[in-house]
């Protein structure tokens, strides 16, 4: 089964991040999009930071040990991290996602 995780990271270390997960064979693709703002409350503060959001693609089973190396190298303590399992898509790139 495929699935999405979206990732906020900080903007200068969202590549080597996503690197590692497909070096080490954690998932197939991240996409990164740079361009995002996040605006939340955190300890009683609002705050607003320029992140990447990280789109990340893999058939790992189980999720977890992707969610732990994701939550150990991000530099926040609680880092953003959803899991979206897909209904559906085009067959032979999930097939690829699978593969890889």
């Amino acid at each position: 089964m495929v699935q999405l995780l979206l990732v906020t990271h900080p903007v200068e270390s969202a590549p080597e991040l996503a690197r590692n997960l497909v070096e080490e064979g954690l998932c197939a693709c991240v996409n990164i999009l740079p361009a995002c703002r996040s605006i939340y409350r955190w300890e009683g503060k609002t705050c607003d930071e320029a992140e990447s959001m990280l789109i990340i693609k893999t058939a790992m089973q189980p999720i977890e040990q992707l969610i732990s190396e994701i939550t150990q190298r991000h530099p926040h303590d609680c880092p953003e991290v959803i899991v979206l399992a897909l209904e559906g898509g085009h067959a032979p790139f999930l097939r690829w996602v699978e593969e890889n």
